[in-house]
């Protein structure tokens, strides 16, 4: 009869009671849903991290672009009868700016100037192109099949025009909102463009993004653009004035 309940004795001490093994398990449990939060927080971050980067990305390539359009802005002026003369070609506002400029961004290769428009209307940032073919294109508006939205998580955009000092005419340096160079009678040295993009995450705020674009001083002799012959009221070639 000993020996029989030493046997029970040691089998017991074998084996895992029901209790034993409902603490295992939960303790188990607790481990894995640590080890697999764990895992969840570092995939969110890295997905985070990815997505922040490719926006940087994308705000570089669009900034790159703009930058370079801006500086290919050509002098062009406007050759009109009225009383105010010639002007040149660039109109700047604080959500627009308008001008001529030698590289196109959306054609492949270049074909001779385009007139542009930068414009930011009903949260949508676009941007028109258009061949110069005629003498009235700047007064002209674009043509609605000829623009394209740059970006679609944008909810602002602001243009300034920096002035330099001018002694003359008693004029201090300075940014402005808006720029007509039928009154100033030049192109401005820089331009600031910020463009404020939207968070995917309604509770954070959203990220203004400035650059600088320059216009460089063009002190080429005059030059002319040929249009297309034959064009109905075109002439071959129109004259191309240097800036002042």
């Amino acid at each position: 009869m000993k020996k029989k309940n030493r046997a029970v004795d040691l089998f017991s001490r074998k084996g895992f009671t029901l209790l034993e093994v409902m603490i295992t398990l939960t303790i188990l449990g607790f481990i894995l849903l640590i080890i697999f939060g764990g895992f969840r927080l570092s995939y969110s971050a890295w997905e985070r991290g990815e997505s922040i980067k490719e926006d940087l990305q994308k705000r570089r390539i669009l900034s790159q672009l703009i930058s370079q359009q801006i500086k290919s802005i050509v002098p062009y002026r406007i050759k009109t009868e009225k009383a105010e003369g010639d002007y040149l070609a660039f109109l700047g506002k604080p959500q627009s700016l308008k001008f001529v400029s030698a590289l196109p961004i959306r054609a492949r290769r270049s074909e001779g100037f385009v007139h542009v428009l930068y414009e930011f209307k009903e949260d949508r940032f676009m941007l028109y192109e258009q061949r110069v073919l005629n003498r009235n294109f700047f007064e002209e508006e674009l043509k609605e099949e000829t623009g394209v939205s740059l970006h679609e998580g944008i909810s602002n955009v602001r243009f300034e025009y920096y002035r330099e000092a001018d002694e003359k005419k008693n004029l201090a340096e300075e940014w402005l909102e808006e720029w007509n160079a039928k009154e100033e009678k030049k192109l401005p040295k820089l331009l600031r463009i910020t463009l404020t993009f939207k968070n995917k995450d309604e509770k954070e705020k959203e990220t203004p993004f400035s650059f600088l674009a320059s216009i460089p001083a063009l002190q080429a002799e005059e030059v002319r653009i040929a249009f297309p012959r034959g064009t109905r009221g075109i002439p071959p070639e129109v004259p191309l004035r240097p800036q002042n």
